[in-house]
């Protein structure tokens, strides 16, 4: 009972003497002033509250709740509370701890220091309410390619207001906030709304919702929501050859990728109907070999619930290597090599390139029958020669006998 009165009596005092109470950044003269600082704690755990003087005269250091109840007068506790603690008490330092902190804790701690007048400061401690983990809604099921879809990522249970933003891989999508609270409970609920326009691309994607929040320091709340998109074929068509050459065997394959899969694929040719050759097992056109009347372009059709999708093809079916030659090659020009005599004179007559080729045949001829006379010259040139050197001496021998007898 005399400790209730004492703690009255200390509350009481401030105001009998006119509620005197200095800002906390300033320091008295004679240092008697209490100095102590402001505190963040999350919901659930302990703060400590230091206060400190520089000098004192044997006054009393006292801890206050937001409340104005007496925490601790010096090293005696004042409130039945089991949370609350002393941690140190010295004639210049009184420090508490209050554990399992609740919203309802939040406000301004005050520490006075019973001198006259009474010396006050101020430590406001705020508690951080951690978000509950998100929760997205609004998906019911597949969705049609273009179509538009609103999610909602919702957490409740946060002080103050945490952030939500969306995501798709690693796209940043904005959303439209809405925000409540509890003011009995203190802390805040808020809803995140997405419009999303779908395409068949976004078919399997993940959506993201992410929290942030003072309270979860580096960690991050998400919630996640696969979505399902249906769509009609995009159709695409494989050969089995580049180059499909006649008299080959030859095969189109269409693929129709679409959700859910095609179930009817049908094969048509433009201008015209399919030849007795191609056969058709559902999304294939064979041909067992190919003819030249083949060509021509053939279309691939793929249907499911949601839609149709086609894709043509243009088949150009190669004989001989002339079929890769330029579609209009100039004319070739054709020389006879043994025309007729009618034939020859006409030709020179009319064609150029005719008596180009005749002229060339005549100088051609008359070199040959020149260089045969001067070849056989040049032989019985040597002949005569090589027939002179071995009779000479005998020559000359005959030739003096018969001056000789002429004389």
């Amino acid at each position: 009972m005399l400790l209730r009165i004492l703690a009255l009596t200390c509350r009481l005092l401030p105001l009998a003497l006119g509620n005197f109470q200095l800002d906390s950044g300033l320091e008295d003269a004679d240092g008697l002033f209490p100095v102590t600082g402001d505190e963040v704690v999350q919901e659930g755990g302990m703060v400590t509250l230091r206060c400190t003087v520089q000098e004192n005269d044997n006054s009393s250091l006292q801890w206050s709740n937001p409340a104005q109840q007496t925490l601790f007068f010096d090293d005696k506790k004042a409130l039945r509370d089991n949370r609350i603690a002393l941690v140190y008490y010295s004639r210049h330092e009184l420090a508490i701890s209050i554990s399992n902190m609740t919203l309802r804790d939040e406000g301004n701690y005050t520490c006075s220091i019973f001198t006259m007048p009474v010396r006050t400061a101020v430590a406001k401690v705020v508690v951080l309410a951690a978000p509950k983990k998100p929760e997205i809604s609004g998906y019911i099921g597949p969705i049609a390619a273009g179509r538009t879809i609103t999610l909602m990522c919702n957490t409740s249970g946060s002080k103050p207001l945490p952030t939500i933003r969306w995501s798709k891989g690693s796209e940043e999508m904005e959303g439209q906030t809405y925000e409540s609270d509890n003011a009995d409970q203190r802390v805040y609920a808020l809803s995140n709304v997405l419009n999303l326009t779908v395409s068949w691309e976004d078919n399997g994607a993940v959506i993201e919702c992410a929290v942030n929040h003072r309270a979860l320091r580096h960690n991050v709340y998400t919630a996640r929501q696969r979505i399902e998109v249906h769509y009609s074929p995009n159709v695409k068509i494989l050969a089995s050859k580049e180059v499909p050459e006649e008299g080959e065997e030859f095969m189109l394959r269409c693929l129709g990728r679409g959700n859910p899969e095609p179930s009817y694929f049908n094969w048509l040719r433009f201008n015209g109907e399919l030849s007795e050759r191609a056969v058709v097992r559902h999304e294939n056109l064979s041909f067992a070999y190919l003819n030249k009347t083949d060509a021509g372009v053939y279309q691939c059709v793929a249907k499911n619930i949601i839609g149709t999708g086609a894709k043509n093809y243009s088949l150009r079916v190669h004989g001989d290597p002339l079929d890769l030659a330029p579609a209009s090659p100039p004319a070739p020009v054709n020389v006879s090599l043994t025309p007729s005599r009618h034939d020859s004179t006409t030709s020179s007559d009319t064609d150029p390139l005719s008596q180009l080729t005749q002229s060339s045949i005549d100088h051609a001829v008359i070199g040959g029958i020149v260089a045969v006379i001067v070849f056989i010259a040049l032989c019985l040139f040597i002949v005569l020669v090589r027939y002179l050197i071995r009779h000479k001496g005998k020559y000359c021998s005959h030739l003096t006998s018969i001056l000789v007898i002429a004389g």
